[in-house]
């Protein structure tokens, strides 16, 4: 089974979603968003970006 989003309202009204892996593990998180609309804009934009995207690791020591 894949990984799917889960689609929620906050305490605030806010609409956010999660990543969730097979296992039900929690990959990734949203910010709030006002709308549905913009909180389905935000999945659209992770499933189009994420695939191909680079890993900027902070934790590497600067020479």
């Amino acid at each position: 089974m894949a990984g799917k989003f889960q689609l929620y309202k906050d305490k605030a009204g806010e609409f956010r979603f999660k990543l969730m892996a097979s296992n039900g593990q929690i990959i990734a998180t949203s910010e709030g968003y006002k709308s549905k609309a913009s909180a389905m804009n935000g999945i659209e934009s992770v499933k189009t970006n994420a695939p191909g995207a680079a890993l900027d690791d902070q934790t590497l020591e600067k020479k």
